[in-house]
């Protein structure tokens, strides 16, 4: 089993900056694709950005040149956001691919708001 925990979530100014923490306890070897995704309400999950160790980045159109994923390992992936948006709102889920398995974390909110 995997557990993931995220941090960092918090009301910020549009063009303002961000930075999201998730934490992984439990299983963490062989991990796969380490990231992020966001969701709005009555919206699909949409990717933010994901990472694989082999160096493998994907980025959300939305994201692309203000957002930036990181990971440390196994055990902790990072997302720091620039240049904030409202409409980059949304719960961000930290979301782990282990041997074909995905767990996700259970949320941290980002408001983009003046």
């Amino acid at each position: 089993q995997v557990q993931l925990v995220e941090s960092g979530g918090a009301l910020v100014q549009p063009g303002g900056s961000l930075r999201l923490s998730c934490v992984a306890s439990g299983t963490t070897s062989g991990f796969g694709a380490m990231g992020w995704y966001r969701q709005v309400p009555g919206k699909q999950r949409e990717l933010v950005a994901v990472t694989k160790m082999i160096g493998f980045t994907t980025y959300g159109d939305a994201v692309k040149g203000r957002f930036t994923v990181s990971r440390d390992g196994d055990t902790m992936v990072y997302l720091q956001m620039n240049n904030l948006r409202p409409d980059d709102t949304a719960v961000y889920y930290c979301y782990v691919n282990r041997l074909g398995t995905a767990y996700w974390g259970r949320g941290t909110q980002v408001t983009v708001s003046s």
